[in-house]
């Protein structure tokens, strides 16, 4: 999906505006020679096999002036670093985890990842302190892009005058309320750079002296006039374009969008290409073909394909070029010393005022008298942009006026918080009378307080109406440790039709109402990213009212009413990489709770349940395997277990809740593949294949190893904004065959 977005939107990409010439002796008596490299998303790494060829050559470089990838390119260049590290740095970059609207779901707390079960949707919306609405400003993230740059950039990091880099540098910027282009000359390059890449509706805007900036293609792509007020005699241009898109691309207002875009960034193109001399200077066109502003992926073909333009411009190009010895000199001029990290004097945060960071700053890997660490830094970025609560997490390294070294985090507050809200869908039916659909809205209210209280409430509505609140206090009680203790006071309430089926997964003989409720207090300790341990008490109370009982039902009729109170210890382990259709990681979640019943008189409570998935992937192809245990003393001669199987992938060709009793033994495995071109609105799109195995016993000294039921599917899966949906085929050798359509979490 990110790349489809990407391949419709970011082919705005430029910028214009005047800059006062800078100054730089020449090398002998030669013209200046000024780059110019225009913005195309992905197509833009072009530009690097241009660079490649102009090192060959022998060509200096006295100017860049660049927009949107272009500037990316042509920023680094100046920088200091050549074409071939660029070529290295950026060959190791993983494109698709690059632009996640979020870190990998590892590194999430556990409260994040519980989300995930809870609600399922991937769509976040939010309602600021002022009572507004507001949704996200871009489809895609660009941290990932953040940190990368802030490390390619560090070497410069004390220089804030652009003319002062290795290579003078302007970046080209769109002033998104007066739609004026910004030369960006000066500050910060890392920001300057990502500044030009803010595509609309693809990446959010960034506020730089007081401007709102979006990507610079928009009004110049191809900045020639910029070029030329750094003092250029002589405008190498290099333009990769976007072609227009087809006709049959057309009918959605987000292909007539990106129709749009791209005709106005090619009516600026025309202009600054209609302003170069043929006889003097030189325009390098790479025929990039078919590949598109979002193939990121296919960077080796870009750079082939830029190398072979520059390669048809040799003669023209060697006229340029300087001879080894000067060209050797001007190489050594524009070199970057190594320089040792400096160690670190203090470590700061800036630009939130929604949130307290400095309340993890002793968990952080980069501590004040310890040697500036990059990866450290970058992980610590990321480690406070697990959070959510932030649109940018980036990381700046600064000296002070006295000498003082600096680590200062750069932190934007999501503009649609700090309640979060996301809105899950459940559907499901088997085509034959039993369907269930329910709405779930999800809010988290961060920060009540400064050691990071929150608020968490769902609302469910439909087939399954229900109502959950949570206040989580971190304790701060070992700040200077990796884990903290919090602790959560919950409730929830829910009601929850039942069919009631014959003996031995018989037929349906009756229909039943459960309404359940639970109040309960944990302390608990936060194991990082890894999970969660939580203690506590709980009191649980329900009542079973049959609604709907066949004329020869033979069991008990009566309302059934119990009460719990209990201890319980509850573990949940998280590791995969994602919550549905997971490629890699683990998962395990395992609860005990002893404690009393008052049903029909005193009874003892013991209950012990526990779920374990495990997934690995080769290549598109997928093995997911689940087991599950629960257990639990029955409460006399109820009318139904407490415990239920059945349905899609729960034991596939038996009616939900068919199998019920007091002890549950389930696995299934669970094989699918990628298919190599999901649809827009999704993640990814499968193919899969289950096989399930399980039984419910009365109790679980009923438990019999000899007798166990089988089921299976067969199905198309998907990963969307809105959860997980399935199409299936369903069969079991005791049930029936069936078809299935579930939307949601099965």
């Amino acid at each position: 999906m990110r790349h489809r977005l990407i391949s419709l939107l970011m082919c705005v990409l430029g910028a214009a505006a005047s800059a006062a010439p800078a100054e730089a002796p020449p090398l002998a008596q030669r013209p200046r020679i000024g780059l110019v490299l225009s913005g195309g998303g992905a197509r833009g790494l072009a530009h690097i096999g241009v660079l490649k060829v102009l090192e060959r050559q022998g060509v200096p470089i006295d100017a860049i002036a660049g927009t949107s990838m272009g500037a990316i390119i042509g920023g680094l260049y100046a920088s200091g670093m050549t074409a071939g590290e660029i070529e290295r740095e950026l060959g190791r970059v993983d494109w698709n985890r690059l632009f996640e609207t979020r870190v990998d779901r590892q590194e999430l707390s556990q409260r994040r990842k519980e989300e995930d079960f809870s609600v399922g949707s991937g769509l976040e919306l939010g309602l600021t302190t002022e009572g507004e609405f507001r949704m996200p400003q871009g489809a895609v993230s660009s941290r990932g892009l953040e940190t990368l740059l802030r490390r390619y950039t560090l070497p410069v990091r004390t220089v804030s005058d652009f003319d002062r880099l290795p290579i003078p540098f302007r970046a080209v910027a769109t002033d998104m309320e007066s739609g004026q282009a910004v030369v960006l000359d000066h500050g910060d390059l890392a920001l300057a750079l990502r500044s030009s890449m803010s595509v609309p509706g693809v990446f959010p805007a960034t506020e730089l002296d007081g401007r709102v900036l979006g990507d610079g293609g928009l009004v110049n792509n191809v900045p020639v006039d910029v070029a030329r007020a750094m003092g250029a005699d002589v405008v190498i241009v290099v333009n990769i374009g976007t072609p227009l898109a087809r006709r049959d691309t057309l009918g959605s207002a987000l292909g007539l969008t990106a129709q749009m875009i791209n005709i106005l960034t090619e009516q600026n193109v025309q202009r600054s290409l209609a302003t170069l001399d043929p006889t003097r200077d030189l325009l390098i066109a790479p025929d990039l073909g078919e590949l598109t502003a979002g193939d990121f992926e296919r960077a080796p073909e870009f750079i082939t394909l830029g190398m072979a333009s520059a390669q048809a411009q040799t003669e023209r190009l060697a006229a340029l070029g300087l001879s080894p010895a000067d060209y050797a000199q001007w190489l050594a001029d524009r070199h970057q010393p190594d320089t040792l990290p400096p160690a670190l004097d203090f470590v700061g945060f800036e630009g939130t005022a929604l949130t307290n960071p400095a309340r993890f700053e002793a968990q952080l890997l980069s501590q004040p008298g310890r040697a500036f660490d990059a990866e450290q830094a970058a992980d610590d970025a990321r480690r406070l942009a697990a959070s959510g609560d932030y649109l940018r997490a980036d990381y700046r390294l600064l000296s002070t006026p006295s000498g003082a070294t600096g680590l200062v985090f750069d932190l934007e507050d999501k503009p649609w918080g700090p309640n979060y809200l996301r809105i899950g869908l459940g559907l499901s039916t088997d085509f034959d009378g039993h369907s269930a659909f329910n709405i779930t809205l999800s809010h988290n209210r961060h920060w009540l307080t400064d050691n990071g209280t929150e608020w968490r409430n769902t609302l469910q509505i439909g087939e399954v109406p229900r109502l959950s609140t949570e206040l989580y206090h971190p304790l701060a009680w070992t700040i200077g440790l990796a884990n903290d203790w919090f602790v959560a006071g919950w409730a929830e309430a829910e009601r929850r039709m039942l069919s009631l089926y014959a003996a031995d997964a018989g037929p349906e003989v009756g229909q039943l109402r459960r309404t359940t409720g639970r109040i309960g207090v944990d302390l608990g300790q936060p194991w990082g990213s890894l999970g969660e341990l939580r203690l506590g008490i709980v009191h649980h109370t329900g009542r079973t009212e049959p609604t709907l009982l066949a004329a020869d039902y033979q069991g008990p009729t009566r309302n059934e009413t119990w009460n719990e109170q209990a201890v319980r210890a509850r573990v949940v382990i998280d590791q995969l990489d994602y919550a549905w259709f997971p490629q890699a990681g683990y998962r395990l979640e395992a609860e005990a709770q002893v404690g009393q019943r008052q049903y029909e008189g005193h009874q003892t409570l013991a209950r012990v349940e526990g779920e374990l998935t495990a997934a690995r992937s080769w290549g598109p192809y997928t093995l997911s395997v689940l087991g599950r245990l629960q257990g639990s003393d029955a409460r006399g001669n109820a009318i139904v277990g407490q415990y239920t199987l059945g349905g899609f992938h729960q034991l596939s060709g038996y009616r939900p809740q068919q199998i019920a009793g007091n002890a549950v033994a389930f696995g299934r495995l669970n094989g699918y593949m990628r298919l190599a071109q999901p649809p827009v609105f999704a993640r990814g799109l499968y193919v899969g294949a289950t096989l399930e195995v399980g039984n419910a016993w009365a109790s679980r000294k009923a438990v019999d190893l000899d007798r166990w039921r089988t089921g299976s599917s067969l199905y198309v899966g998907a990963d969307t904004g809105i959860g997980p949906m399935f199409f299936g085929l369903t069969w079991a050798p005791e049930g029936e065959v069936g078809l299935a359509l579930v939307v949601g979490r099965p």
